[in-house]
């Protein structure tokens, strides 16, 4: 089974905000995951990221895979705060 880190889409029509969610690769974008690792709302001035960084770091050590969107936002939340 491959691990993803990836972002679930939630939210109304036109109003769309994220989970960052660990699932399996092969389920579908918003079906059933393992865990919710933080969340994204790209419609907030400033963008509001918030994530759970030990437990990313925890999935990440056991073999998951963020994509490429995730591993930017936590690049970004890594910059922010040092």
């Amino acid at each position: 089974m491959a691990v993803k880190i990836r972002l679930a889409r939630m939210g109304g029509k036109g109003k769309p905000f994220y989970r960052v969610v660990v699932a399996d690769s092969e389920s579908p974008r918003d079906g059933g995951f393992l865990e919710i690792v933080g969340h994204y709302n790209p419609r907030t001035q400033p963008v509001e990221v918030f994530l759970k960084e030990d437990r990313i770091t925890a999935w990440i050590d056991k073999g998951a895979k963020p994509t490429l969107t995730v591993s930017q936002l936590i690049r970004k939340a890594a910059q922010n705060v040092g």
